[in-house]
């Protein structure tokens, strides 16, 4: 585990590519919602833009209080559970989950984006591309967080690079009176609001300033993630936040700066765009600013778009480092399956990465990977997560201001507890503005989604502890009672080899009764076995159970009820011959009437099923084969032309 902690270096790339990689649409986000209303409302955009900018200050400087109370990785879940109560926590878990879903939804349909705006002939295979690299983004996570970190920090460093060389150069050329112009500059957008005024133009400007508040998701996961920083973990990440948010802000702010300078417009349906050719993909805003300042087709162009598409596809990364996380502490909380606690064997989550990946593939397909329409569920969940952290990180400082410190102590606490007061006020604002503005526009799913999400994990928490309080053990003495008898009984479908051991397995342990039984389906066939069980004289009796309706199970099941009705304190013991096979292809043709058998046994009290496998040559020649790939190799192998 100490082998896997990250320096800052890495941890700023596996946990902050999300909030990095907004800054490729949060603008573009802005300018949708704004040209709704004509050309005329894009002067709002750098207004609309600066509040997003102090927000996303606000919210930064919060989060580096929470790392700090709260190392232990939990993050919002585990403030607003300790300080505000497990359903206000079961709220922010709900929240939390469905946002890292529809952040490697949304963030690698963007990145899909920028490739057709490079590749327009691949418009066609958008949906096959994005569940690909969901695929891909998994098989590598599953690699393992330090070998997923550097193989991740290339590419988002290169991004950083190509976005401060974007903003520089275009900001420079307008500093020196040659301003970028967009392509999209010279066409005109068909309103579909006209004559806005009074409330409608203020709901307008609201729902613009929420769609540009994408800039600031994916700044939790570093509080999810603290575990994973090397030691001082909350002071690395704290820091890790605050270089988050310092190229956050620049590259939103650049961004923003240039849209506006070069005349910039985007639609939500392209067929706005007066003059544009509809029947092609939208270029981006990334995109057509790249162009505007470098030229299209060349090799800045060309950078610039692949950098951004690999960020956009690297910041679903934030969600399978947040989503795996948070799965864990969930189901240490036992309101998660415990499988989510598991480590693989590169100590990564493995089942929360694939259920993370599963999901996100269902969403992406269900909105045919459209950013536009997956951008209206987004934010939601997040917002509500931020609200919840802070308003319970300002419980935490009262309570510390209880205790009664004085000097320092005190003015750092009251330091502290302000500033996440002013967070929690400033995100419960911003989620009311969400949650009026996006409603109607699809954010109603994630609203119906929560509290069936909320239900489920407060049923898995009521299902974990009803069963351990069954299981419980109340009076030891009465508990460990022995049997009164153990009734062994071997099943027999025919006399070979299995059944031999079967039976000498049996009566290895020195049941109180032992005795075999086969079900009667075929009349020849079972007096064939009676014969050959009287000639090789079997010292174990052989009972035959009738079946009219040719069925194994049933009349199985039904004599072993008897035994427990006749003799209830009896155990009875059924040893099952089993084949183990080396192919998936054999476990098709064997093994199938075993296998119901067993599940309905299992439900008898007082019954015990036992496998007596027996292994086929296809299972020996496959353990050999496996022994022999995994066998260390002797140094100097491979130069001497040795096993390989």
């Amino acid at each position: 585990m100490g082998h896997t902690l990250l320096p800052k270096r890495l941890a700023l790339p596996v946990f902050a590519s999300d909030p990095l990689s907004s800054v490729t649409y949060a603008t573009q986000e802005i300018l949708v919602i704004l040209t709704l209303g004509g050309l005329a409302y894009l002067t709002y955009t750098p207004w609309v833009a600066a509040v997003v900018v102090l927000l996303l200050i606000v919210v930064v400087a919060s989060y580096r209080q929470l790392v700090r109370a709260y190392p232990t990785g939990g993050g919002d879940f585990e403030v607003a559970n300790t300080n505000l109560g497990p359903t206000a926590g079961l709220i922010v878990a709900s929240a939390l989950l469905i946002d890292y879903i529809l952040t490697v939804a949304v963030s690698v349909s963007a990145g899909v984006d920028n490739l057709i705006s490079a590749v327009p002939e691949l418009n066609d295979y958008r949906v096959p591309i994005a569940i690909g690299i969901v695929v891909l983004l998994s098989a590598m996570n599953l690699r393992g967080i330090r070998e997923s970190g550097i193989a991740f920090a290339i590419p988002t460093y290169l991004f950083i690079v190509g976005m401060g060389a974007l903003i520089v150069w275009g900001l420079g050329r307008t500093v020196f009176g040659d301003d970028p112009v967009a392509e999209s500059a010279q066409y005109d957008v068909a309103a579909e609001m006209t004559d806005l005024g009074g409330i409608a133009l203020m709901l307008l400007v609201l729902r613009a300033f929420a769609s540009g508040c994408t800039a600031l998701t994916g700044v939790e996961a570093i509080a999810n993630g603290v575990p994973a920083f090397r030691k001082p973990k909350a002071k690395n990440a704290a820091a890790t936040l605050a270089i988050m948010g310092t190229l956050s802000i620049t590259m939103f702010s650049g961004i923003t700066a240039l849209a506006v300078i070069a005349d910039v417009r985007y639609v939500e349906n392209s067929c706005d765009l007066v003059g544009f050719d509809c029947s092609q993909p939208q270029p981006t805003v990334i995109s057509q600013l790249a162009e505007a300042v470098f030229g299209g087709d060349t090799i800045p162009f060309y950078y610039i778009q692949g950098a951004a598409a690999l960020i956009l596809i690297l910041a679903a990364n934030t969600a399978f480092n947040g989503f795996p996380l948070l799965g864990s502490i969930l189901a240490q909380y036992r309101y998660a399956p415990r499988q989510l606690h598991t480590r693989g064997d590169r100590l990564v989550f493995s089942n929360g990465i694939l259920v993370l990946a599963v999901l996100a593939g269902l969403l992406i397909v269900a909105f045919d990977a459209s950013v536009t329409r997956l951008i209206q569920l987004y934010i939601v969940g997040v917002f509500t997560a931020f609200t919840f952290g802070q308003t319970g990180m300002v419980r935490h400082w009262n309570r510390l201001l209880a205790a009664g410190p004085t000097g320092a102590e005190r003015r750092q606490i009251l330091r502290s507890r302000a500033i996440n007061g002013t967070g929690a006020i400033l995100t419960g604002i911003v989620l009311v503005v969400v949650l009026i503005t996006k409603f109607t526009h699809g954010a109603w799913l994630v609203v119906a989604m929560m509290p069936l999400l909320f239900l489920l994990m407060r049923g898995i928490r009521r299902h974990y502890d009803s069963t351990s309080e069954e299981l419980a053990v109340e009076d030891w003495p009465a508990e460990s009672l022995l049997p009164s008898r153990v009734h062994a009984v071997v099943l027999v479908s025919r006399l070979h080899k299995p059944t031999v051991r079967a039976i000498a397995y049996a009566r290895a342990a020195r049941p109180d009764i032992l005795e075999a039984i086969t079900v009667d389906v075929d009349a020849t066939a079972t007096a064939a076995l009676l014969d050959e069980w009287d000639r090789h004289d079997i010292p174990v009796p052989l009972r035959v159970l009738d079946s009219p309706f040719r069925e194994i199970a049933r009349p199985v099941v039904e004599y072993v009820r008897a035994i427990r009705r006749a003799s209830p304190r009896d155990v009875v013991t059924v040893y099952v011959p089993e084949y183990v096979v080396g192919h998936w292809w054999e476990r098709i043709l064997h093994n199938q009437s075993v296998f119901w058998l067993k599940g309905r046994l299992l439900f008898t009290p007082g019954v015990m099923v036992t496998s007596v496998p027996w292994q086929l040559r296809s299972a020996a020649a496959a353990k050999a084969k496996a022994k022999a790939k995994s066998a260390p190799r002797a140094p100097g192998d491979v130069r001497r032309g040795g096993p390989r």
